[in-house]
């Protein structure tokens, strides 16, 4: 019965649904509803036979032309108020109603002397007593400047009657764009201009300024009668949001869509014809009259070769990562990675390609990004080829442009190789230099091939140098979010390691100075052997600095950090210091771990002793032993074994280097013996076995091994007297 249990990491079904998931959205980013025929730019001259029309076709305008053209007809139609003519007459009938409840009012108060003041009386308190005084005193007083009540009636009804004679509106002033305003009165529609009405402000100061001068009263009382009338102020021109949108609507849909018609059989572009801006929309507007006529099956066969479209270019991708990255094809974790950056970039294109604007928003596509990103996390090779999907890609979400696919692909490849190497992180920013050129260079040879203004090629640059600028920006981001999301070790963080302010080097150094010393000196053999036999320098040297931290927990115990020649190990057994020395490796792995070293670097803590046995113990154990059995893998490592290059040199070398030192007389012949017989124990070993090296790797790295330990170890001259530098003075 076949495992139903999928294995997220390796089982191939998951590799097929993510084939699947990626080629579909791309798929759906592509231009619909139009023809995929070649893209032709305006400028460039038409190479094939003359086309002619088979069908007859609206030219349409340019989609930012449209669009101005249904903006600028929206802003001709005026703001449209409704004129509410019933409105005076019933606001004059409610005057003379409160009028006549007011005079109520009053008299009752006067002759109860009370003050009845309440909700139904609109004015304030202190108004209303002032009204009341008036009231009051009106017929016995006869001070000249003194004002009845009636003249305050009076003299508001006229006001408002002239208002609303000249009309209000509800909007001041100061919020309308235009003069001209739409005045709906019934069924019939005039322009007017706004001054010719009042708003609220001017109706106000008009009212005081007719009671100033009506009024023989004090300025208080003035106040008074101007509060009154304020209260039966209400606009009878009011501003309807409705039927103004309503208008502009209208206004936009009868803008036309197209400049004219092209009839059946009529020559659209003849042979060696330049491609005009009226041309260039008389073929955008065929291709879309042809793509509505396929009808349904021809959406589906059109759909149909947009997949084919996408898995041909993305499966040449996937053979190159099949047959040269067997890790990379295999863990579909690092598949899901490559997929996103290409997902991403697509959907940048596809963002990029909505926008409606007239500049050259599509040079913001950051593919060089996506070529940074997949060369510092993978390798330049695998950048390159990304790429070239990712910029062909792009090329097809923008109509199969083939001018803008070169563009990104010789800026992708530049961004690309400038990382190829990466040293530090400030090496991403000098990127931006060869992104640029890379993007002027394309830019200018497309465009003086079709004869492009220099304004327009210097405008593109300018958009391509600011992708040049952010893509770096961007890639260094995303490289932290994909290196701890994806648990991937880069060289960046390889890099960083290499510092020996890192907490684990420094206890090392501090606590276990000869093993510090051992280590670092094995950093320099596996980095020269791994470049002569093509593994990774840094992960070899970095890995070779690690594999022996866990001797910092006993340094004692280790014959490198016995300054004072004791050895620990004379007082014990040997089955007891072969676990001693064995244990370095478990406490090293929990060390490494706890600090949150890369899995990449763990492994060399256990992979460089493999399951080699303790030698020297476990030869001292027979020999106490006499003729009693002694099992030789009681005293071996627990492994396991070196399964990548580096893992072997550090392996090899870290034998090779303690051997070497260990020797009283060295020279070139017994150095050289020595590493030919250690780098041979481990192939008979079998420790090897697991480790892609083959027998030509491991000649040149005997060669790497004895060139730099020779060089440490040469024969120097001694200085004069040196036997008396070396006795202790008395």
């Amino acid at each position: 019965m076949a495992n139903s249990k999928w294995d997220l990491k390796t089982d191939n079904r998951i590799k097929v649904i993510i084939a699947i998931i990626t080629v579909t959205l791309i798929v759906i980013m592509f231009p619909k509803g139009e023809s995929l025929d070649s893209e032709v730019t305006v400028g460039s001259i038409w190479i094939k036979e003359d086309l002619i029309a088979s069908t007859a076709f609206e030219v349409l305008k340019d989609k930012k032309q449209y669009q101005q053209e249904k903006k600028e007809a929206a802003e001709k139609i005026n703001p449209i108020f409704v004129y509410n003519t019933e409105l005076s007459k019933t606001i004059l009938d409610s005057l003379n109603n409160y009028n006549n409840y007011l005079l109520n009012v009053l008299d009752a108060d006067l002759e109860n002397d009370t003050v009845s003041y309440n909700n139904k009386t609109i004015l304030q308190p202190s108004s209303y007593n002032k009204l009341l005084n008036i009231r009051r005193f009106e017929n016995s007083l006869s001070n000249e400047r003194f004002v009845n009540i009636s003249d305050v009636f009076r003299n508001t009804r006229n006001v408002l009657t002239t208002l609303y004679k000249k009309g209000i509106v509800n909007v001041p002033y100061s919020k309308f764009e235009k003069d001209t305003i739409s005045v709906r009165e019934g069924k019939f529609e005039r322009n007017t201009s706004i001054k010719k009405y009042n708003d609220l402000s001017s109706a106000n100061d008009y009212i005081f300024n007719v009671f100033s001068q009506n009024l023989n009263a004090e300025k208080d009382i003035i106040e008074i009668a101007v509060e009154y009338a304020k209260h039966f102020i209400v606009p009878d021109i009011v501003y309807s949001a409705e039927l103004t949108e309503e208008a502009k609507s209208i206004a936009r849909d009868k803008v036309s869509r197209n400049t004219g018609i092209v009839n059946e059989n009529e020559r659209i572009i003849a042979k060696h014809n330049k491609i005009t801006p009226e041309i260039k929309l008389m073929l955008d507007s065929y291709r879309a009259a042809l793509a509505e006529e396929i009808g349904i099956w021809g959406e589906v066969t059109q759909y149909l070769g947009k997949v084919l479209h996408v898995v041909t270019i993305l499966l040449l991708f996937t053979i190159y990562v099949f047959l040269f990255r067997k890790k990379i094809f295999e863990d579909n974790y690092k598949i899901i990675l490559i997929s996103i950056v290409i997902l991403f970039n697509s959907g940048l294109t596809f963002l990029v390609h909505q926008i409606n604007v007239s500049t050259p928003v599509q040079y913001l596509t950051m593919i060089p990004a996506g070529a940074m990103l997949l060369t510092v996390i993978f390798d330049s090779r695998i950048g390159f080829y990304g790429t070239v999907v990712i910029s062909l890609i792009a090329g097809g979400l923008l109509g199969n442009d083939y001018a803008f696919a070169t563009t990104n692909i010789l800026g992708g490849a530049f961004a690309a190789y400038t990382v190829r190497d990466i040293k530090n992180r400030n090496q991403i920013f000098r990127s931006f230099l060869f992104i640029t050129f890379g993007y002027i260079f394309s830019i200018f040879a497309f465009g003086l091939e079709r004869f492009a203004p220099i304004q327009e090629m210097l405008t593109e640059s300018a958009f391509g140098a600011v992708n040049a600028l952010i893509s770096p920006v961007l890639a260094y981001g995303l490289i932290i979010f994909f290196e701890r999301a994806f648990k991937i070790t880069t060289d960046l963080t390889l890099l960083e390691l290499t510092d020996f302010n890192h907490p684990l080097l420094k206890e090392l150094a501090r606590k276990a100075p000869g093993t510090f010393t051992h280590s670092m000196t094995i950093g320099s053999l596996v980095e020269s052997a791994s470049e002569v036999i093509g593994a990774n320098p840094l992960l070899a040297r970095v890995g070779a600095y690690y594999h022996d931290i866990g001797k910092t927990l006993q340094p004692d115990t280790f014959v490198e950090n016995q300054m004072e020649n004791r050895n620990l190990h004379e007082k014990l057994g040997p089955r007891e210091s072969a676990k001693i020395i064995i244990d370095h490796v478990k406490e090293g792995i929990k060390l490494a771990e706890s600090h949150g070293l890369p899995k990449e670097i763990v492994d060399f803590i256990p992979m460089h002793h493999g399951t080699m046995p303790v030698y020297y113990f476990y030869k001292k154990a027979k020999e106490e032993a006499g003729d009693g059995i002694v099992d030789i893998n009681d005293f071996r490592y627990p492994g396991p074994k070196a399964n990548n290059k580096e893992t072997a040199l550090v392996m090899l070398a870290d034998s090779c280097e303690s051997a070497v030192r260990a020797m009283t007389e060295p020279t070139p012949e017994r150095i050289r013996n020595i590493i030919d017989n250690l780098v041979q124990i481990r192939i008979d070993d079998n420790q090897l076995d697991d480790a892609p090296i083959t027998f030509k790797d491991i000649r040149k790295v005997k060669e790497a091994f004895y060139d730099i330990l020779m060089s440490q170890h040469h024969k120097r001259i001694r200085y004069p007297k040196q036997d008396e530098l070396e006795s202790k003075k008395d």
